[in-house]
């Protein structure tokens, strides 16, 4: 693999990893609109039956709307998505990530962690940049 190549991967790998990292700040302080932003327009949105699957943008905000309405997570909730050991594959203009992600919950006072899960990502790179195709949320 020439420099050119390496410097590419490694550029991919950056870029990848902020739209992981840019994902969790948004789920807890932007706005559904910009999270959503970050997905392709058939992405999956996948936490299995106890949360559930969203299709499509539309259905990734809808679901974001009720976990804001529930308390779940977003502003004002004190809670956190914390991205922590992230590794990231690039081929092409697919990409693949396995990152575990802390949830802290009571930040505004006594932080403590809520739950653990990994996130299992597919990554395509469009004309805008990298979107996350593909989230399945999986129990630590």
């Amino acid at each position: 693999m020439g420099l050119e190549d390496q410097l590419q991967r490694v550029a991919d790998e950056l870029d990848i990893r902020n739209v992981i990292h840019r994902l969790a700040q948004l789920a807890d302080e932007g706005t559904l609109e910009d999270y959503a932003a970050l997905f392709t327009d058939d992405a999956v949105w996948d936490a299995g039956v106890t949360v559930g699957i969203r299709r499509g943008r539309a259905d990734i905000i809808a679901g974001g709307r009720e976990r804001r309405a529930n308390g779940v997570a977003g502003p004002g909730t004190h809670k956190r998505h914390v991205i922590t050991t992230t590794a990231i594959q690039v081929e092409g203009d697919r990409g693949r990530a396995r990152s575990y992600m802390l949830f802290p919950v009571d930040c505004d006072g006594a932080p403590r962690v809520g739950i653990v899960t990994v996130y299992q990502d597919e990554f395509h790179r469009t004309a805008s940049g990298w979107k996350l195709a593909h989230r399945k949320i999986e129990p630590a």
